[in-house]
């Protein structure tokens, strides 16, 4: 049995965003973009594992791979819901019209047919993919739509008068959702898009997710060579108020952005309901090189969504919480998937964890994995958020991944990391309180 605590990592080689989040009877279901011959991006599977708890994930194998013309390169992106008892996926199949006779895993040009497909599964777990795929929305063919190469990642929910799902797509280089509607999830008809006229929001919206928050109705997408304010051109998950009327078929989209994370690792979130009814996210975390165990890429903890003031915050998901309750009085003591760690940081106050710095500089919380990340990495050592009012910093740390949650998840800076140890230092007037989890 292949199990993970607390972040769900690769089984082995390499896994990027997470598909098809749902609590589906009894049991949460999420599964991943999977290459499962070489810790490299390759012809994209579909992963499984499912959880009772958010806690301990159990993997299930392979659960999609290519069999047919529309995915014959790769099962991509996508999303599940429950209908009639059944679990339905919804998937971008891509076909390349230029495959690289050195590597037929990837497109030579970057050119492919995008196509919608839809499977389901009457328990969960078997997924008929021989006979089972149907095409619901065919590849894109009016660039004033979209784009039939990069037009992908369908995200399904439920409304009031039918079933709508968002793809991400990109029109005039600048990012775009489509959004369509059905009655029966296997009819679909085009019903408009929205985006921003500017250039600067990122020139293609991957992996869209339109979440009913409490508080408000949220956007996130993972727009590609997006401007942060004074900073490069980057791919980082934006989070945009938004307003989605079934009436018109229509979604008005405010610019008054945020992002994801302050960590610039994670990407390509996904949400469901928890047990509870309320909007779950995880997200991929981005890591430049493979464990010394040979795989490549894991998830984020569980966090709440909700919206407050006008505010999106995510919030370590209380199961999470729980799992980490017992106390310690060092990282030393704590068992091997992890500790969490809870203090409150004043001006010029610093922690460091293992090698990873989190400091309160200036009215923001800065971090610095500099001492905890290889050179070649391509993500930011030095990250921070924008100005606070207070700093209540909650902290979750693993081998390979520190999570800080600022305020209750007001603001979130996530890090990959590699070589952390189990120690920690610190110049600091209050208190630090350490937890663990019982050991599996």
């Amino acid at each position: 049995m292949n199990t993970s605590l607390l972040h769900l990592h690769a089984p082995d080689h390499w896994i990027n965003d997470p598909n098809g989040f749902l609590y589906y009877q009894g049991e949460y279901h999420l599964f991943y973009q999977y290459f499962p011959y070489a810790a490299a991006w390759g012809t994209m599977h579909w992963g499984h594992a499912v959880s009772r708890d958010l806690v301990h994930w159990e993997h299930k194998g392979i659960a999609l791979f290519p069999t047919i013309r529309e995915d014959q390169n790769g099962c991509f992106s996508g999303c599940a819901v429950e209908q009639e008892g059944d679990m339905v996926l919804f998937y971008t199949g891509v076909r390349y019209l230029t495959p690289n006779p050195r590597n037929i895993h990837v497109s030579l040009d970057g050119k492919m047919k995008s196509n919608q497909l839809t499977i389901r599964s009457a328990d969960g777990f078997a997924f008929d993919n021989w006979a089972g795929k149907k095409v619901v929305i065919p590849a894109i063919t009016d660039p004033a739509v979209g784009d039939v190469s990069d037009t992908r990642d369908p995200k399904v929910w439920k409304g009031k008068h039918g079933w709508y799902l968002l793809l991400g797509s990109t029109v005039n280089r600048q990012g775009r959702v489509l959004l369509y509607e059905s009655k029966d999830l296997i009819h679909w008809e085009y019903r408009s898009q929205a985006g921003l006229e500017d250039s600067r929001y990122g020139w293609m919206w991957e992996c869209p997710n339109y979440v009913e928050a409490p508080g408000g109705e949220v956007l996130l997408v993972s727009a590609m060579d997006f401007c942060p304010e004074n900073q490069k051109p980057d791919s980082v998950v934006a989070c945009f108020p938004v307003h989605f009327s079934e009436a018109s078929g229509t979604m008005k989209i405010s610019p008054q952005y945020q992002l994801l994370d302050y960590g610039r690792d994670l990407y390509a979130p996904q949400t469901t309901l928890d047990a509870q009814g309320l909007p779950v996210l995880v997200a991929w975390v981005r890591m430049p090189t493979p464990t010394e165990e040979g795989w490549i890429g894991m998830f984020s903890a569980p966090r709440r969504v909700q919206v407050r003031e006008g505010h999106v915050s995510f919030s370590l998901h209380p199961n999470i919480r729980q799992a980490c309750s017992c106390p310690i009085s060092h990282p030393s003591q704590a068992f091997s998937a992890g500790y969490r760690v809870e203090c409150t940081l004043k001006e010029g106050e610093w922690v460091n964890l293992g090698g990873f710095e989190i400091a309160c500089r200036d009215g923001r919380i800065c971090t610095d994995r500099t001492k905890v990340y290889p050179q070649q990495g391509v993500g930011p050592l030095l990250c921070q958020t924008p100005m606070l009012n207070r700093f209540e910093i909650e902290v979750l740390v693993e081998d390979h991944l520190v999570e800080v949650f600022v305020n209750d998840g007001e603001y979130t800076i996530t890090n990959a990391v590699y070589g952390l140890h189990r120690d920690w230092s610190g110049n600091l007037s209050g208190t630090i309180s350490f937890f663990t989890g019982k050991e599996e």
